[in-house]
């Protein structure tokens, strides 16, 4: 028994294809090889064309089925990941009306504001525990009072996720989950927020129908059965953003486990069992994929949007040619602190952990006659880890309690000097697991499908493949080097 997940992210598209019975994936692969463009149209605008996605999915799931010899009728289910609070738009038809506006375009921070104010704080947070801020909904409002004719055209509005399950099954449908993260649902109603939709005059038949997020959600249509090689009639059984999806592949379902990712933006995500927020929404609840109205599960989510791109800008723009292994060994070359140079990484649209300001990057204290790229190379890592410190440490606020954090052995966490300085900065220890994004909706949907008995036996393969314990001879200088970091963040932020 075979169960096929796609990880739909901003960078790239990832597919892997899990054997269910040995809990192993057969088939792995990515496309495109360098990151998937984003146009900005605008200073702060975020856009990629949603076809896009699908033809890459189309591609790899060709390539893995081809190149693997597997069987399209051995693959018994399909699972989807999918990059959060985007926009997609389509008529009628599904055909899509505009780019899909992603999860770090800045263009509806303000029409979030506006009716946070009009609905008042103590509704949006015991109601939708977040200010409507830049999510979804407000999204869909700024197309609505900017781009009218396209407003008017729109049959359904979704999430990424959503648009690929309607290519694969020709079905508009969503999760609780999904409109929790468009700050789309109330809490306290256990249904979609009409005090919301009012606010911003969307009409609810606007929203795709719900299903489970572990439930057969639509069957694979004969016409995309054509295009991809998937056998018609495969079922899609599984659907989840790709922070709950990341801390679903880590097994992370109950209160006070914690985890983490670091690829183009970086992510703390921790579950509570309460129905809780921060005061002041500069870390996100949202429904986990396991949450019920009887038995809560939220995800708390601290998202970090300029984090591994950072790290992909100073590659492309000052060590090119050098690869990141090289890149590494070249930063290892610089002492903990960098010499004093600190670098401020939020250079990727407007920032939830610092009231929705976009403050940009920052390069400070470089001495010409001194440093070289050794020590801006670590800087830019020892200030990616640091930004997690500073939004952990609102986590610990609302009484998260974090001693171990979970992450694949990806993006960022591939760099040594990123793991032992978020380890040693937080005092928590990491645990690196093998697994990522596709095998977990791949996993997702075998439960999903009912492949699985239980949890415990989805679970049962998980591996972890290395510990990092905080560095005990650098905690010193690890401190220093975040206090001053933390020193010219909060000078940039109150300017």
């Amino acid at each position: 028994m075979y169960s096929l997940g796609y990880d739909i992210g901003s960078s790239s598209i990832k597919c892997a294809i899990f054997n269910c019975e040995t809990g192993a994936a057969v088939a792995h692969g990515s496309y495109p090889a360098e990151e998937m463009a984003i146009s900005s149209p605008r200073p702060g605008w975020a856009e990629q064309d949603p076809e896009m996605w699908w033809e890459y999915c189309v591609l790899l799931t060709k390539k893995l089925l081809s190149e693997h010899a597997i069987d399209p009728s051995a693959i018994n289910t399909i699972g989807i990941s999918y990059q959060m609070h985007g926009l997609v738009l389509v008529d009628e038809s599904q055909t899509v009306l505009r780019p899909s506006i992603i999860w770090c375009d800045s263009r509806a921070v303000e029409t979030g504001n506006t009716a946070f104010a009009a609905l008042g704080a103590d509704y949006c947070l015991s109601h939708l525990l977040n200010s409507p801020g830049n999510f979804t909904a407000s999204k869909l409002k700024w197309v609505k009072d900017n781009e009218p004719a396209i407003f008017h055209r729109t049959a359904k509005a979704m999430l990424p996720g959503d648009f690929i399950a309607m290519k694969l099954t020709g079905e508009i449908t969503t999760t609780i989950s999904g409109l929790s993260e468009g700050i789309f649902w109330d809490f306290k109603e256990d249904r979609v927020s009409s005090a919301l939709l009012a606010q911003y005059g969307i009409d609810e038949r606007m929203l795709p129908s719900i299903r489970p997020t572990f439930s057969v959600q639509g069957v694979v249509s004969k016409k995309a059965a054509a295009q991809t090689g998937l056998a018609e009639g495969t079922t899609v059984a599984y659907r989840a953003g790709d922070q709950p999806n990341n801390a679903f592949s880590l097994n992370v379902l109950e209160p006070g486990e914690i985890a983490a990712t670091a690829g183009t933006s970086g992510v703390v995500y921790g579950v509570i069992d309460t129905v809780n927020y921060d005061p002041q929404s500069r870390v996100n609840p949202f429904a986990h994929v396991n949450h019920q109205a009887a038995s809560p599960r939220l995800g708390v989510l601290l998202c970090i949007n300029g984090t591994g791109i950072l790290n992909s800008w100073l590659r492309r723009n000052v060590a090119s040619g050098l690869s990141y292994e090289e890149i590494n060994a070249l930063a290892s070359g610089a002492a903990v602190g960098s010499d004093g140079v600190s670098i401020i990484p939020f250079g990727n649209g407007a920032e939830r952990i610092l009231a929705n300001k976009n403050i940009g990057s920052h390069i400070l204290g470089v001495d010409f006659n001194r440093h070289t790229r050794a020590q801006v190379l670590r800087a830019a890592q020892e200030g990616i880890a640091f930004s997690f410190r500073y939004g952990m440490d609102i986590m610990k606020d609302m009484g998260m309690h974090i001693t171990t954090i979970r992450a694949g052995k990806a993006n960022m966490f591939l760099s040594p000097i990123f793991r032992a300085t978020l380890a040693t900065v937080t005092g928590a220890t990491i645990e690196l697991i093998e697994t990522d994004g596709a095998v977990g909706a791949a996993r997702g949907a075998a439960v999903g499908a009912g492949l699985f008995t239980t949890m415990a036996d989805a679970f049962g393969s998980l591996k972890k493949i290395d510990e990092i314990h905080p560095e005990q001879s650098t905690v010193d200088a690890t401190a220093s080097a975040y206090d001053a970091w933390l020193t010219r963040l909060q000078n940039l932020a109150t300017v």
